[in-house]
């Protein structure tokens, strides 16, 4: 299986349920999900939106997809790998595929953790 590392770096935000969220800029990765308790928002660090707690310094995997419905495990054995190397990740899933945020000064012990484990690394 193989993941390209996205350029950039990526912030996780956290906003209020009613927050009126700006419209994305059209860049690599704008994930928004909300519930009755909060609105995420995954995005470029300079985008993060204004008054949202900001958890910034991200790095991005896509998974290189499509990923069918079908296909079990995918986020599984990327997570286990990653977890044994000691490397908190961020997921986002999206209807094609998935994305695996690391922590940029863990990025080197993902790529190795995943490598070691025969995932296949483009950009890194």
């Amino acid at each position: 299986m193989e993941l390209t590392l996205l350029p950039g770096s990526f912030a996780v935000c956290r906003l209020a349920p009613d927050a009126v969220l700006p419209a994305p800029s059209g860049h690599s990765l704008w994930s928004v999900t909300r519930t009755a308790d909060e609105i995420s928002v995954v995005c470029e660090d300079r985008e993060a939106p204004t008054g949202s707690r900001i958890e910034p310094g991200w790095a991005a995997l896509r998974v290189e997809g499509p990923i069918a419905f079908t296909e079990i495990g995918v986020v599984a054995g990327i997570s286990t790998r990653l977890a044994e190397a000691g490397v908190s990740i961020f997921v986002v899933s999206t209807f094609d595929t998935d994305y695996v945020l690391v922590k940029h000064e863990r990025l080197r012990d993902a790529i190795a953790a995943l490598e070691s484990a025969g995932y296949r690394i483009a950009n890194p």
